[in-house]
């Protein structure tokens, strides 16, 4: 293998696919990046590829002159710190010899990185197979397309309220729920639930309902693969993966697109969330976002480890709230916040403050409305009619 490529597009792959590199592993082919050079007529391609066993990804570099079409494996973490420290060079050329030694040169630089047989890594399955069926595996349940901008928005909005602790396996990853031309994803800690909605851009009004709960770490890849992009991404669910193909050429071709990101999904079942959201909330706050969150972290200051609760009393006569914490041997703080409308009788609630600004950061509307029902029942935090955010309330006394 020999090419000569865009130093930049060339981090910037490396740097994707290095965020699912294993760290450790006793198979030293999962710590590698894959490269495969490919010609076709006077068009070049870079492929790189990366899997833990879990998650697998694999992008494609078009900035590329080949020479020698062929493959390498290389460590990771040594490759990305090469090409990150040739910032002084717009391109730079890698070799494969004989002897699995990658010769990667600058200008005024030569660096030779000792590799692995390429064949030794595990093979990464292209999305077209995986919507057909291939390896007596059956295909896929489900295939739909959604814009990416949408999708990562979806993401934003579910990803910050999943477990990080791994007791409770099924609620590490994201449920996502696909009904007809509807698409809902929905994530929960035991403390906070935040569902998210959207009408898929692509997909079939009667299609037969599929639900599937994907890993933090698989969904946290695909919005660096996203980023701002209005691209098309195919979505194709089996038995036990999710496969996200970004980018894609043809929409009912289901060729692999600039990147394909494939991922195990979690095992176990999703608690029901349906019957977490609360329906008899008879007290509604409308508040502007920027001052609930400025309001929100200031009282916040006054708090610590043994007393993270703010303490929210809400006036219905004076139509604001007064938001105060108290720590012993801290301080005490108290804001006042004016309300754009409130219904409903006074209430006094205290809630974890970093779980009011999480939500507040992922609403891109200028106002947002709480529902409350009672100081010891889950309050609501709504956007529209496609975000909706239950969070338990703390005890103050």
């Amino acid at each position: 293998m020999k090419v000569t490529c865009d130093r930049g597009a060339l981090l910037e792959a490396i740097n994707l696919a290095s965020s699912v590199v294993a760290t450790r592993s006793p198979r030293p082919q999962l710590t590698c990046i894959k490269l495969t050079a490919e010609r076709k007529g006077k068009a070049g391609t870079l492929t790189l590829a990366a899997t833990d066993g879990e998650i697998s990804i694999r992008l494609s570099v078009a900035q590329v002159d080949v020479q020698t079409p062929g493959e390498a494996l290389l460590p990771a973490d040594k490759l990305r710190q090469i090409v990150s420290a040739e910032d002084n060079e717009p391109t730079l050329s890698l070799e494969m010899d004989e002897n699995l030694v990658c010769h990667i040169r600058g200008n005024d630089a030569h660096f030779k990185l000792i590799g692995q047989p390429a064949g030794e890594f595990p093979p990464i399955t292209e999305f077209r197979a995986a919507v057909a069926g291939s390896g007596g595996r059956p295909a896929a349940k489900a295939v739909f397309t959604h814009d990416a901008r949408s999708l990562n928005e979806l993401i934003s909005r579910t990803l910050f309220a999943t477990a990080r602790e791994t007791s409770r396996y099924a609620i590490n990853g994201v449920l996502m729920v696909r009904e007809g031309k509807r698409l809902q994803m929905v994530a929960t800690d035991g403390r906070r639930l935040a569902l998210s909605r959207a009408s898929l851009s692509g997909g079939e009004k009667d299609a037969p309902a599929v639900r599937c709960i994907v890993p933090s770490k698989g969904l946290s890849t695909l919005q660096k693969l996203l980023g701002g992009s209005d691209e098309a991404v195919q979505v194709a669910v089996t038995d036990n993966q999710v496969y996200f193909n970004v980018g894609a050429p043809d929409a009912k071709d289901h060729a692999d697109g600039r990147a394909v990101l494939s991922s195990n999904l979690v095992e176990g079942a999703f608690p029901p969330y349906e019957d977490v959201i609360p329906k008899d909330q008879d007290k509604t706050v409308v508040v502007d976002r920027d001052a609930l969150t400025s309001a929100v972290h200031r009282a916040a200051l006054l708090t610590n480890e043994e007393s993270r609760g703010v303490r929210m009393a809400f006036d219905a006569k004076g139509r604001q709230a007064h938001l105060s914490a108290h720590a012993s041997e801290v301080g005490e703080a108290n804001v006042e916040l004016a309300l754009v409308e409130y219904k409903g009788d006074d209430i006094e609630i205290g809630f974890n403050p970093a779980f009011i600004t999480d939500a507040l950061k992922v609403i891109a509307d200028p106002q947002v409305v709480i529902e409350l029902k009672a100081s010891n029942k889950p309050g609501l935090i709504k956007s529209g009619q496609d975000f909706t955010y239950v969070v338990m309330p703390v005890n103050l006394s």
